[in-house]
């Protein structure tokens, strides 16, 4: 009777029978795709979702990811364009959030500045060197002076006597 009890706690603890979602399961029903009568506003909302990038795929922009997330993105975006909102204010909005990753084109400032010019500049910089290591390893060197026939300083006749006894001796 011990066993069974426990058993029966176990199954009830462990595994609970509801209508509940399970554990892992999303709390609600997924979002509805983005549906809009109005042509233009579907246009213009297109045009925002294509230039931000999905923050689950990473490498799909938000029109063309399937994601839940994308999918609220996308709802943001029509909500804040029927809001009045223009495109550069919700794209801010975004960054703000998200950071300068959520644009797939990246700003032309600060960092990213550094970031899209740095290689062009390494380049020139390298080649500013080598022109001018070039030009001195081609360039010609003067003429090495002439060794004097004569030597500069004569010995005389006692120094040169020792310098041969020095030689005799070996």
């Amino acid at each position: 009777m011990r066993i069974w009890a426990t058993f029966l706690f176990a199954v009830f603890v462990f595994f609970p029978v509801s209508e509940e979602p399970l554990l892992f399961a999303q709390d609600g029903p997924m979002p509805p795709a983005l549906s809009m009568g109005d042509d233009e506003l579907q246009a213009k909302t297109k045009e925002i979702a294509k230039v931000l990038r999905c923050a689950v795929c990473q490498s799909e922009s938000v029109w063309e990811s399937n994601s839940t997330l994308a999918i609220q993105m996308r709802d943001i975006v029509r909500e804040r364009l029927l809001a009045g909102e223009s495109s550069d204010e919700i794209q801010a909005y975004f960054v703000s959030r998200y950071g300068d990753y959520i644009i797939f084109k990246p700003r032309f400032r600060g960092i990213n500045l550094l970031l899209w010019g740095g290689p062009f500049l390494l380049l020139l910089f390298g080649g500013v060197i080598l022109l001018r290591n070039l030009s001195k390893w081609t360039k010609p060197h003067p003429a090495l002076p002439e060794a004097p026939s004569a030597s500069l300083d004569p010995i005389d006749e006692k120094q040169r006597q020792r310098l041969e006894q020095e030689l005799r001796k070996g």
